[in-house]
């Protein structure tokens, strides 16, 4: 009797243990912010952290990244996240999570309006296409790509305004491309995304307190998101930059949730 209680014990360890182990397998597409590149110390610190916990972590080079300079539109950005998601399901990850730092956490939150996804998180959110600030940068810009856009020369590449946290810049891209990122009517703006959300999806909102976007709190886009009971604000005393790896500990836990 006791060697068939062992027996059966034996076959439970044998065949429950793997199935609660591939239960839950979360995988993360982690996307770096404007300029940067996988290799961005403080999103490199958080995938390293992420990795480490037993998470499947893709960091994507992303079309806005310092070597490819907007080589896609933002809607087609989508397209490069589809193949990440494929590649973690490939690796057995049978939950997907959405994630970005700066102008990351923007095409984040998009992609969440189009894709059926188990979460979202938005590191340290960056790229306001919408606020009169933003548009005092590079609204001549925006104005000059709309003619240029009216004049059937939509596809020709010519010099635009760019803005990161506060500093301008010059890119090269066409009229299409350039509004789909900075036409402030566009799909880059993020309190229009949250509203728009899937229902289902829980979202992280991560902001450091000494970000420009800090002062806007709860209300500029997170309280905007479909409710759900996973869905949290979290505030961390960070900058912009380094919010990543300052809230690596606590994104951790928020994961943790959900295995």
């Amino acid at each position: 009797m006791k060697r068939k209680v062992i027996f059966l014990v034996l076959i439970a360890i044998f065949i429950i243990a793997p199935l609660c182990e591939a239960g839950s397998k979360i995988g993360i597409v982690l996307m770096h912010g404007k300029n940067g590149s996988p290799a961005t110390p403080s999103v490199l610190r958080l995938a390293s952290r992420l990795d480490f916990e037993g998470f499947i972590v893709i960091t994507p080079d992303m079309p806005y990244s310092r070597a490819r300079q907007y080589d896609k539109s933002y809607e087609d950005t989508a397209v490069e996240i589809d193949g990440a998601v494929a590649e973690l399901k490939k690796r057995g990850a049978n939950r997907i999570f959405i994630a970005g730092h700066s102008l990351g956490a923007n095409v984040a939150l998009y992609y969440g309006t189009i894709k059926v996804v188990d979460g979202v998180l938005a590191i340290a959110p960056g790229h306001v296409p919408e606020t009169t600030q933003f548009q005092e940068r590079i609204g001549d810009s925006v104005e000059h790509a709309k003619v240029l856009l009216k004049e059937g020369r939509g596809d020709e590449r010519a010099r635009f305004q760019d803005t990161n946290q506060g500093i301008n810049s010059t890119i090269m891209v066409t009229p299409k491309i350039y509004l789909s990122w900075f036409d402030p009517d566009g799909h880059a703006v993020m309190p229009r995304n949250a509203a728009a959300l899937k229902p289902g999806p829980a979202f992280l909102w991560v902001i450091g307190t000494q970000d420009r976007l800090y002062k806007r709190g709860s209300a500029y886009a997170f309280d905007k998101v479909p409710a759900n009971a996973n869905n949290k604000y979290l505030v961390v005393n960070s900058d912009h930059m380094d919010t990543p790896k300052d809230a690596a500990e606590e994104v951790v836990k928020w994961l943790k949730h959900f295995e």
